[in-house]
């Protein structure tokens, strides 16, 4: 079982696919809502509503920009 089951992933890469869930937004969509968030424009609440998407993911987003921002910063 884990045989197969390590194939089947190996295979998967091999084509170009990878694990795991797929963004809720597009890359695109994720710079707009930071742009709108950071410049005021709209709370991270509002921007959540606006692409009907939990608060969370919202939060999540702002979270990692933030964090990138301070590593690189280093």
């Amino acid at each position: 079982l884990r045989e197969r089951t390590r194939a089947g992933l190996e295979a998967a890469r091999g084509e170009g696919r990878i694990g795991g869930r797929r963004p809720k937004l597009l890359p695109q969509q994720q710079t707009e809502v930071l742009k709108m968030v950071t410049q005021g424009k709209k709370t991270a609440a509002d921007a959540a509503r606006l692409f009907n998407v939990h608060p969370a993911t919202i939060g999540r987003l702002l979270a990692r920009a933030s964090g990138d921002a301070a590593a690189s910063k280093r």
